[in-house]
């Protein structure tokens, strides 16, 4: 998939296109569903499937107090994107200056003379431009004007029949209920950092841990003991997963993601891993002493051994 971070970056023969526009946080299920709807069909039609998409929710710009935390990094978005089959992709920088932009000028210099749209997928309460001044009934005149059509995309329901969104996948993940998210996402939740030294803690309790950084990309769930996996340079290892403060100890930061792989010790320090959710075992509790700790630990990794299959 090409990534363009500008419009400056698009070169003058692209398109013609067939190109939707969104935020994608966390490319769900229904994004994923809209999404190759888009492909199938631009390729039926010879047009190349794009998407315009942004470096961050408009919110954190124009509404910065309702601006949620982001289910996943752009790089992640990219990369999952890059799963659907669409060519191309624009990230636009949202900014002040982007946000004054109107909705004739958004269509007529981004989506026509820069990629050159032939049709453009967009759900019926769509809206753009500055103030969300542009609906789907300006996007249709002007495509009647400058020479493209417009296509509605339904929502698309899971398999309970409710409507799959970001905000509901967002509200799973607080409550650690990845299950759900899991179904809701088409995958399992995950999050991405740098492993960095800790207090090493769990290798003096016999379960030694890699620790993400604070930096790391995607919404980390509910504190509490998951059963997942460890995935290093493509190599996904089970592990037994600690999210939260660890309230057994005084002064451990809040939210950290701690990972033991299952049935092995191996150096990850300064590697860039991805710590993937599967199902939450437990939430997170205080043990009067260590040696209670240890027991509960070691029973934890029993269990994500049973859900994850490792015998």
């Amino acid at each position: 998939m090409r990534v363009f971070r500008s419009v400056a970056e698009i070169e003058p023969g692209f398109g013609p296109s067939a190109v939707t526009i969104g935020k994608f946080d966390g490319v769900h299920s229904g994004h994923r569903a809209v999404l190759a709807h888009l492909v199938d069909d631009a390729r039926a039609a010879g047009l190349v499937p794009a998407v315009v998409t942004f470096d961050r929710n408009p919110l954190a710009v124009i509404a910065p107090a309702r601006c949620p935390e982001p289910l996943v990094s752009v790089e992640q978005k990219l990369e999952l994107l890059a799963e659907t089959g669409v060519d191309a992709a624009l990230v636009v920088h949202f900014d002040e200056a982007f946000a004054a932009v109107t909705a004739e000028r958004f269509v007529s210099e981004l989506l026509v003379g820069a990629l050159h749209a032939a049709r453009v997928y967009v759900g019926s309460d769509f809206r753009f431009g500055a103030g969300n001044g542009g609906d789907v009934a300006l996007l249709e005149r002007l495509g009647r004007e400058l020479g493209f059509t417009v296509e509605l995309i339904d929502d698309v329901t899971g398999s309970a029949g409710e409507r799959v969104s970001s905000t509901k996948i967002r509200g799973l993940l607080a409550d650690g209920d990845v299950d759900e998210a899991t179904r809701l996402l088409g995958r399992c939740p995950a999050v991405r950092g740098l492993v960095v030294h800790g207090a090493k803690r769990g290798r003096e309790l016999g379960f030694p841990t890699a620790n993400l950084s604070p930096e790391s990309e995607g919404l980390i769930p509910a504190d509490g003991i998951y059963a997942g996996w460890l995935v290093d340079g493509g190599v996904r290892r089970p592990a037994a997963i600690s999210v939260g403060n660890n309230p057994t100890f005084e002064g451990v930061p809040q939210k950290q993601v701690e990972a033991h792989v299952i049935g092995e010790t191996i150096d990850l320090y300064d590697h860039e891993v991805e710590v993937v959710f599967a199902r939450r075992i437990r939430g997170m509790v205080a043990f009067q002493g260590v040696p209670a700790l240890i027991e509960q630990i070691a029973d934890d990794v029993r269990v994500a051994r049973g859900i994850l299959g490792v015998l």
